[in-house]
């Protein structure tokens, strides 16, 4: 039996990992191009992306600095304590050094071969299949618009160690701050169910006020770049990949169907074993059930419940088990508020749901 080589989670020391004699991807061609410009620099990367052991692989002990370097996940458009920080060269969207944190395709099968194969072996799959499964959940980000695919390093790796195919990026911290912030904004959730567009100025600075959500949800990693639009100088931003669509969307869940501290009174099981089913009273009768459990609007405030409110319940519901759901599709028959597609068969279903 091959023995299993040491992955390097939370490991954020370089020389650690070096020494330790753990697997790690060389990214020495960026770093040296990075380093010979002394120039300092800042790169913005989501959470969990290798940013604190790519600063450690930096780290000239002389007593002067010769290069410097700053990241983190958003960078604000004014800094007031030094001026010099205004004149960072960023690097977040230059194609050069787009994959200096994360994991490409070619990284994966140079230097992960026998993890690969192990894990295929388990699920008893080709490695082909295997990989294939990796790049669903955990590739698709891209930091500019030729980026080539980059793998959240630390669910890869994870995931190659435990052998299955887990939200590990979710485990490490809930979006609290996000969902509070599109809570507070009443954001429609369907609008993620296309593309979403947004401005070449934006999505290089966060600023606090802004009543926006996207550019914080592309900095910090729950949306990423499909596109580029020279002409109107616009990107298009779609979830990266499976573990994050459906982690955030679990994420926003108990805020947009407000249910009790106790959930349990609804078993979501239930709604998914209609749907395969084909059995449209039995989804009826759940979101029925589902919203006699929500909380009634105090007398004044019936104005605010909209059938937006009763859409986006069951919209975010049908996304959290992984159906292909469109909200308000009009044909020559009239307006569905919902239809579902699943593998087999296409659902059409709550027509004028009360």
């Amino acid at each position: 039996m091959e023995a299993r080589r040491k992955l390097p989670i939370g490991i954020q020391d370089f020389e650690k990992l070096r020494q330790e004699n753990y697997v790690y991807v060389d990214k020495t061609k960026q770093v040296y191009e990075l380093v010979k410009a002394e120039l300092p620099y800042f790169l913005s990367r989501p959470r969990r992306f290798g940013k604190s052991l790519l600063v450690s692989t930096l780290k000239d002990q002389d007593a002067c600095l010769k290069f410097v370097f700053f990241t983190g996940v958003t960078k604000f458009g004014k800094v007031n304590i030094f001026s010099d920080l205004n004149h960072l060269r960023d690097i977040t969207l230059n194609p050069e050094f787009s994959s200096i944190c994360g994991i490409t395709q070619k990284e994966l099968e140079s230097n992960f071969v026998p993890e690969i194969r192990s894990m295929a072996k388990k699920y008893g799959l080709r490695e082909e299949d295997c990989l294939a499964e990796l790049k669903k959940m955990y590739d698709g980000y891209h930091f500019t618009a030729e980026s080539e695919d980059i793998y959240n390093p630390f669910s890869l790796i994870n995931a190659l160690s435990d052998m299955d195919f887990g939200s590990y990026w979710f485990e490490t911290g809930t979006p609290t701050f996000l969902i509070k912030k599109l809570d507070e904004i009443n954001f429609d959730p369907r609008k993620f169910e296309g593309k979403v567009k947004i401005e070449e100025p934006d999505i290089k600075n966060y600023r606090p006020e802004n009543k926006n959500p996207i550019p914080l949800l592309y900095q910090s990693g729950y949306l990423t770049i499909k596109s580029f639009n020279p002409k109107q100088r616009t990107y298009t931003l779609e979830f990266p990949n499976e573990e994050v669509k459906y982690g955030f969307l679990k994420s926003l869940a108990p805020s947009y169907l407000k249910l009790e501290d106790d959930s349990s009174a609804f078993n979501i099981s239930l709604l998914d074993d209609a749907v395969e089913e084909g059995d449209t009273d039995g989804m009826r009768d759940w979101f029925t059930a589902l919203f006699a459990l929500l909380p009634y609007p105090e007398i004044g405030d019936m104005e605010t419940v909209t059938e937006q409110n009763f859409q986006n319940v069951i919209y975010i519901s049908l996304l959290i088990l992984g159906k292909y759901a469109r909200t308000e599709v009009h044909s020559a028959k009239g307006r569905a508020d919902c239809i579902i597609e699943t593998d087999d068969i296409l659902k059409k279903i709550f027509y004028n749901f009360p």
